[in-house]
């Protein structure tokens, strides 16, 4: 496997040329060398080297350091987020870890090979060297990549000693290249899965917030799960291994929530909808009761006490409150009820209410997601389409005489008294703007208005009604022209 310099962006060859021209040792490391073999653009760019802290930060004019680890942020005049900071960090072997999380202590190395050493998985422990376009890989890491697994440097116990978090970031690892783990790795994960609950609920969160925005979000929390990871992540999901559902569904509650939250991934849908798939159902198991008299399960109140738990779950995992508020709306209104032949516009706009106008459209695709859960084919049955079509028609700005830059307050402001007259005008001048958008103005319609009220009652009345006819064909042009978008016609 080889990479090439000119796979490199100019501003990271600047930052490592600067560190050897010093005469110092310096490697691409970590996730950008593993990403640049596999094809793949880098979401980061991590330099390791001889130098210490202090001579990396008098090498470059903007730099920070604010951290235990010896990481120094160098700053570039790259546009480019991703290339902005470049992270160089110098050789480290770590002493003892007490606590599962963190070195008791940070010893720098003098050697590339010490530092590859203490890396977590061989694919993260190979080095770059652009200059002399050089690999390094003393650990087997360009082998497993051709393998596409993820294996542990040296033994899996011992790493995952180190930090716990490790095992999580080999799931998530796994599901964001589509690899396996290796067998002696998951079973090191195993025995060590209890040694996740010593680990931050920010960190754990970090890591899930990147499987659930894989490609293979089901695949990875399905792994997590028969490793012993899941019950340290989200425990109450486990709840719902085992508890059949009623006729409606194919799956145990956790298997559907599973392939819910896989379709908002296949659909590219953002992470709050992600969250929303896998945790809409999260209160079935408790709220399930047998019913003799459907001679089926039920699960009355399920999305009540689903969107309880939800808000506890994300807290916990301290999740953005904005975030959060979403999702419970999301789980706590994913059973409206959309039968369009007994559902009406008013209470379609009371479900637009009650979860807002930015949200309802994610409602809508939530819904999707829970449909193609079950394992029904269709994800857009004409029934959904029907409501679809009915939030569009409750959404759009409906044709009526308030799109006019002139009101009724302003026609009497004129001297005209208040009566049918002023309805007969606003709607005249109505199929006017129709006709010509233009003459939408203060300006116009004054004196338009004005012209209008001089002429006689009939032919006011006359103009008027023909106005309010046209208003009442322009309205149901737009609906039938959202009726034909969701094929509902």
């Amino acid at each position: 496997m080889e990479i090439g310099k000119s796979a490199v962006p100019n501003v990271v060859l600047e930052t490592h040329a600067r560190l050897k021209e010093a005469g110092h040792e310096a490697y691409l490391v970590g996730g950008c060398v593993r990403d640049l073999l596999l094809g793949r653009e880098p979401k980061d760019w991590d330099i390791t080297t001889s130098a210490r802290p202090e001579d990396i930060q008098n090498l470059y004019e903007n730099t920070f350091y604010e951290n235990d680890f010896g990481t120094v942020g160098v700053v570039t005049d790259s546009d480019d987020l991703r290339l902005k900071v470049v992270e160089v960090t110098p050789y480290r072997e770590e002493g003892k870890y007490s606590d599962a999380r963190r070195p008791d202590e940070i010893r720098w190395a003098d050697t590339l090979s010490a530092d590859l050493k203490r890396r977590d998985f061989t694919i993260n422990a190979i080095a770059y060297d652009p200059e002399t376009d050089t690999l390094v890989d003393e650990h087997g890491g360009q082998a497993d990549l051709e393998r596409r697994v993820i294996a542990t440097v040296g033994a899996p116990e011992e790493r995952f000693a180190e930090d716990a978090l490790r095992m999580l970031r080999a799931v998530r690892i796994a599901a964001e290249l589509d690899f396996t783990i290796a067998a002696e790795t998951m079973a090191g994960i195993t025995k060590n899965a209890g040694k996740l609950a010593a680990i931050s609920r920010e960190r754990v969160r970090d890591e899930l917030i990147r499987m659930l925005e894989s490609d293979t979000p089901m695949q990875a929390l399905f792994i997590a799960q028969k490793l012993g990871l899941l019950k340290y992540i989200i425990p109450e999901l486990e709840e719902g291994i085992g508890c059949k559902q009623n006729q409606a569904h194919s799956f145990d509650v956790f298997e559907h929530s599973l392939r819910t939250l896989q379709h908002a991934a296949d659909q590219k849908w953002p992470i709050d909808v992600r969250v929303a798939a896998l945790l809409h159902d999260v209160g079935k198991p408790a709220t399930r009761r047998w019913s003799d008299e459907k001679n089926d399960w039920t699960f009355y109140g399920h999305d009540v006490v689903g969107a309880r738990m939800a808000k506890k779950i994300l807290a916990d995992l301290r999740f953005p409150k904005e975030m959060i508020e979403k999702v419970y709306l999301l789980v706590r209104w994913h059973m409206f009820f959309s039968d369009p032949d007994h559902i009406t516009l008013s209470a379609v706009r009371r479900v637009i209410n009650r979860v807002s106008t930015d949200n309802i459209k994610d409602l809508l695709n939530l819904r999707v997601c829970d449909r193609i859960g079950t394992g029904r084919p269709k994800a857009h049955p004409f029934r959904l389409r029907k409501y679809m079509s009915m939030v569009d028609e409750a959404m759009r700005d409906p044709v009526s005489v308030s799109m006019l830059k002139i009101d009724g307050a302003r026609i009497i402001e004129m001297g005209e008294a208040p009566g049918p007259r002023i309805g007969w005008t606003l709607h005249a001048l109505l199929e006017e703007v129709l006709d010509d958008p233009a003459r939408n103005t203060e300006t116009y319609l004054e004196k338009r208005a004005r012209e209008l009220l001089a002429m006689p009652e009939s032919e006011l009345k006359a103009l008027g009604e023909k106005g309010k006819e046209r208003r009442a064909e322009e309205d149901d042009t737009a609906v039938q022209a959202l009726r034909d978008k969701h094929r509902v016609s």
